[in-house]
């Protein structure tokens, strides 16, 4: 028994990277890993992918570029992302789709409409989504929390490097705390920097809860919140 059928993953760039390499073979088929683990379970999977392993726009208008411009760049490391992650999906079997935010022609992906994404979900594609919200000016964690209550994602699952939320940055701050749960409110009081403010309030106001978990440690931590398990920290409404 599962207890979501239809779910949003927020992946990094770095979720593709290492040392190494800006998109690393190894890491694209462990996040395939990861996700056939969840496809097992009949769960149906979109995922919006950021592109901080190629480009930041913020990097980009903090070293004196144009900050559309730079934002522009950066929604268009998350399409080449995005591309790279399907691709290892197909190879391994798994139906996907690519889909972005605003038009790119020659074929190279689909413009985002909910009504075809929610028809790809329901037979059985995974469904990228990239190029954030179509804007500049919005973070990717905004596009996850938009592209979940376009296509009635039951939870969003944001995909760190840490096993949950923290009171501050446990890479920082050995004191720090991790919790099991946390309200929306007190997520936005505290400012609390995992998500942006208007990810948080977008889930807020549509009841759609965030589950932030750590898919380095284990490629079945995914399936297994959504089995059930108490992994990583739960963001909702009453903080249940």
């Amino acid at each position: 028994m599962v207890s979501y059928r239809r779910i949003l993953l927020k992946l990094s760039g770095e979720a593709l990277s290492s040392s190494n390499q800006n998109i690393d073979s190894e890491m694209l088929k462990k996040v395939v890993s990861i996700v056939q683990s969840a496809l097992d379970l009949g769960v149906e999977i979109a995922i919006v992918m950021g592109g901080g392993n190629l480009y930041r726009g913020a990097s980009l208008s903090a070293e004196g570029m144009d900050k559309i411009t730079g934002d522009h760049i950066g929604m268009l490391a998350t399409v080449m992302n995005a591309l790279a992650l399907s691709d290892a999906f197909e190879r391994n079997k798994i139906p996907s789709m690519v889909m972005s935010g605003f038009p790119i022609g020659g074929g190279v992906c689909e413009p985002f409409n909910h009504s075809k994404a929610k028809n790809e979900l329901a037979n059985g594609k995974v469904v990228i989504f990239s190029a954030g919200t179509g804007s500049p000016c919005f973070t990717t964690d905004t596009a996850a929390a938009l592209r979940a209550i376009e296509i009635g994602a039951d939870i969003v699952f944001k995909a760190t490097k840490v096993d949950g939320i923290y009171s501050s940055d446990p890479m920082q701050d050995p004191s720090a705390i991790k919790y099991d749960s946390l309200t929306f409110d007190s997520a936005i009081e505290q400012n609390i920097k995992v998500m942006d403010t208007a990810a948080f309030a977008l889930c807020r106001e549509n009841n759609i809860k965030i589950c932030v978990f750590s898919m380095l440690e284990d490629n079945y931590s995914l399936a297994n919140i959504i089995k059930g398990h108490a992994i990583g920290t739960t963001v909702s409404q009453t903080g249940d």
